[in-house]
């Protein structure tokens, strides 16, 4: 079996975020085995979120903060208030109480299945 690409990782670790949640597109490269290329899971997310239906909302920057402006601000932070997630009065989200923090081995088994369906199918 080849390799998987790292965008491949980048959806599916994305679609695991759970609601409620947060995580960072560091921590989403850190994830899929590819620390320091949080602009990638930016890209993988910005031409795989509609077609793959992709929990895009859940994903911010390291700052606590969502990257996008105007009207696509206000619905990212709108989803992200409907699951939950608070935010302060300078729009941050406390990593600390609500970012993602998956158990390491049981994630990397599960990303291993996941990439050995979609290897099969």
């Amino acid at each position: 079996m080849s390799k998987p690409k790292p965008h491949r990782k980048f959806i599916l670790l994305i679609g695991l975020v759970p609601k409620g949640n947060v995580a960072t597109y560091g921590q989403i490269a850190k994830l899929a085995g590819c620390p320091g290329h949080s602009r990638q899971v930016v890209w993988t997310l910005h031409s795989s979120s509609r077609k793959r239906r992709l929990p895009w909302h859940r994903v911010i920057n390291s700052k606590g903060r969502i990257g996008l402006a105007g009207a696509a601000f206000e619905r990212q932070k709108s989803l992200l208030q409907k699951e939950g997630i608070v935010f302060d009065e300078n729009d941050r989200i406390d990593l600390k109480a609500f970012s993602w923090a998956p158990k390491i081995r049981p994630l990397k088994t599960k990303l291993r299945e996941l990439l050995a369906d979609e290897a099969s199918t």
